[in-house]
């Protein structure tokens, strides 16, 4: 049987509100993602992952982005936030390296929420608390190692744990415990972590942020390795879904434009997404 595999990248709020968005489109429109073999979720793609494997409706969800956000406050990336990651972007260009250096941010940040707050919200956030049967890959890194960690159903971990995990946004959210280490966004490493999929037969990758900095690697140069042996289509957001999300991705108040935005897209899409889904 073919192996299929849906990766789903970070992006914040408006990204998780995008992918929805875009997953309905498609599903509407005769291309159902949600059948995938193998799902990757990183950071904002996490959320949307686990529950994709977990059977969740698309459509169901895509609803739930277009609510109000109901008194919801943004998180911002300060000017103070950023000079940090542009300082660690000048050390060693070692990925690990750089890595160690956005999770020493991390663990002296003093975030607005505690760690066992925010895994509150994620928990009150995800429909969902088991592992699903279906293979998902939760990607997070170690904030002190800088070492990359993909969690399954075999970890142990709980899974509103590595979903917390996953979108631990350095010096915004609380590095997340699990087995005595702390974790950060797996977005540290990559955007979308598309390389995770090699070895199935067919890779669709929605990646709202697919650009990388520094040791970051770009989503494009992991589709590029992917291709050489199967068969890879990407999305990312189109100018009007861009101008949808803002300039804060981590803003409620975008949520629905770019829950709508995906939705649109997903209507140009179709074909070449098509394409390469078919069994």
């Amino acid at each position: 049987m073919t192996q299929r595999a849906l990766v789903l990248g970070g992006g914040g709020i408006t990204g998780i509100a995008w992918e929805w968005g875009m997953l309905t489109g498609l599903a509407e429109a005769g291309v159902d993602l949600t059948g995938a073999d193998l799902v990757i979720g990183t950071s904002a793609g996490s959320v949307v992952g686990a529950q994709v494997a977990s059977g969740v409706e698309p459509a169901v969800r895509y609803q739930a982005q277009l609510e109000p956000p109901d008194g919801e406050l943004a998180a911002t990336l300060g000017r103070g936030l950023m000079l940090r990651f542009a300082l660690a972007l000048l050390g060693p260009p070692s990925g690990e390296r750089f890595r160690a250096r956005v999770g020493r941010i991390a663990l002296r940040a003093r975030t607005e929420a505690a760690e066992a707050d925010r895994i509150a919200v994620i928990e009150s956030r995800l429909p969902v608390r088991d592992w699903p049967e279906r293979r998902l890959l939760i990607t997070a890194v170690d904030a002190v190692s800088g070492r990359f960690r993909a969690f399954d159903r075999h970890d142990g971990v709980p899974l509103v744990h590595a979903v917390a995990a996953s979108c631990a946004v350095p010096g915004v959210w609380p590095p997340v415990t699990i087995d005595g280490r702390r974790y950060i966004d797996g977005g540290v490493r990559s955007g979308s972590n598309a390389d995770l999929a090699a070895g199935a037969d067919r890779v669709v990758v929605l990646a709202p942020l697919p650009r990388g900095i520094g040791p970051m690697t770009p989503v494009g140069k992991q589709v590029e390795v992917l291709r050489e042996r199967s068969e890879v289509e990407l999305v990312s957001p189109d100018r009007a879904a861009l101008e949808a999300f803002g300039r804060n991705v981590l803003d409620p108040a975008a949520r629905a434009a770019a829950a709508r935005a995906g939705y649109a897209q997903a209507k140009s899409e179709v074909e070449r997404v098509g394409a390469v889904w078919a069994e």
